[in-house]
């Protein structure tokens, strides 16, 4: 098993707009493709207030290809997220880091 941690610094004020679109249509779409997500967390007190961070479970790179490529180019996330950024990007920069847990880890 391997985490993906991925990062999106927003655009300033658009953290709120960002965290909709998963609760509202990313997270099903995701379930639609079997993109399993363990957690989501903002920042109290860090670098910046406007980052989103949030973790995926993947067997291993072959199933984060396939499913997260699979998903990258599926038409109704295409479409999804073009109207949800009609008025701008949501999204400034994106990091990922992919994780493989440590013998001692509880997440393996």
């Amino acid at each position: 098993m391997i985490h993906e941690m991925r990062v999106y610094r927003c655009m300033p004020g658009r953290l709120p707009d960002l965290n909709k679109r998963f609760e509202t249509i990313t997270l099903k779409m995701w379930e639609k493709h079997g993109i399993r997500p363990v957690g989501f967390w903002t920042t109290v007190v860090g670098e910046s207030n406007q980052d989103l961070h949030y973790m995926l479970e993947w067997k291993d790179l072959a199933e984060r290809e396939r499913v997260f490529g699979g998903f990258m180019i599926d038409p109704e996330w295409l479409q999804a997220r073009a109207e949800t950024e009609k008025n701008g990007p949501l999204v400034a920069n994106i990091t990922n880091t992919i994780l493989a847990p440590t013998v001692y880890s509880k997440l393996r």
